[in-house]
């Protein structure tokens, strides 16, 4: 070995090191605790019935509205909670019996016990969550992953739907992911379970939006604090890790509940173009596409958004079936 040689492998040696100095430098000065559980309570709980034990797991659960309306569930996405759905549950419930909940591991719900996030157990909770709360039929509205949730149940479970809303809704492979293989979480990502700047955080969310103007202050505090709560960021990471998409074809072909697609035209998260997926498969679902809008158009515009939602329960409620393969942009 030369000189030379000896130099260059002390020279690498000490940069992995300074880098390693760096890295735990950093986690030290960016170290983010999980919130004070009473201090979350206190913040976002509205009633303290609102968190019941549903098939042996603890769900934050808000149920507004007169009890014999039409029921409309609505599930929220990854890393969201029931509060994502605000002003659309205020804005429903005089005409609607609303019930919102977090998904174990989000928001205020806690972890699961045997640590299962898989959509089957998802499933198992929703439909125990329906029977205590003696619904034997509903509308699902689901965003994102919960819009995965609220399709598959449907082809599972079709005496339990009336109508399907899915918006920007997730199932469809991405390039570079695969069908019946556990998706692959990188490394770094876990590294969130200590270091979670609300700056970071604010950055990652921005793109859910088609105007970031309009993610206020109160809604990233909202979003940091409900992560931050105690086991909820292990919990997200253990279900991305246990997410395991398959071809959602054979099961989205099953479905004959009137269906409304509605996707932001600027949704960077799930393009718009995916719905023509969506539509491949259920012939009969309408397409409403909000062409100044991103990936949660009931938070960034929440009227805007309404409107074609409350339309298509009229329609719906008049026996009238929405118009196949009709793309409705919204004004």
């Amino acid at each position: 070995m030369t000189c030379n040689s000896t130099a260059e492998i002390v020279r690498r040696r000490s940069l992995v090191l300074a880098c390693a100095g760096l890295l735990a430098v950093a986690s030290v000065l960016l170290y983010t605790p999980d919130a004070d559980p009473a201090a979350l309570r206190s913040r976002y709980l509205t009633a303290p019935g609102d968190v019941r034990t549903v098939d042996g797991v603890s769900l934050h659960v808000r149920d507004t509205g007169p009890r014999d309306a039409p029921v409309l569930v609505l599930l929220h996405g990854l890393g969201a909670s029931l509060h994502t759905w605000e002003p659309w549950a205020r804005a429903l419930q005089a005409n609607f019996r609303v019930v919102r909940f977090d998904f174990p591991g989000h928001g205020l719900s806690g972890a699961v016990p045997d640590g299962d996030y898989r959509d089957a157990r998802t499933h198992r909770l929703l439909q125990a969550l329906l029977d205590s709360l003696r619904v034997s039929r509903a509308t699902l509205v689901g965003n994102s992953m919960g819009g995965r949730i609220a399709w598959s149940f449907t082809a599972g479970h079709p005496d339990r739907v009336t109508r399907l809303v899915l918006i920007s809704p997730d199932g469809f492979a991405s390039p570079g992911f695969e069908y019946d293989k556990p998706a692959e979480v990188p490394a770094a990502l876990g590294l969130m379970q200590w270091v979670l700047p609300r700056a970071m955080l604010k950055a990652n969310l921005a793109p859910a939006y088609a105007n970031p103007s309009r993610l206020t202050d109160s809604v990233v505090t909202r979003y940091h604090d409900l992560m931050r709560a105690p086991g909820n960021r292990q919990a997200l990471l253990a279900r991305m890790r246990q997410t395991m998409l398959t071809d959602p074809l054979p099961r989205l072909r099953t479905i004959a509940a009137p269906t409304l697609l509605l996707w932001g035209a600027q949704d960077q998260m799930i393009p718009v173009a995916n719905a023509d997926d969506y539509r491949a498969a259920m012939p009969h679902a309408q397409l409403v596409i909000l062409p100044t809008l991103g990936h949660l158009p009931f938070e960034e515009a929440p009227a805007d958004a309404l409107a074609p939602l409350l339309a298509f329960l009229r329609a719906t409620d008049s026996g009238a079936a929405p118009t196949a393969q009709l793309d409705t942009i919204a004004r």
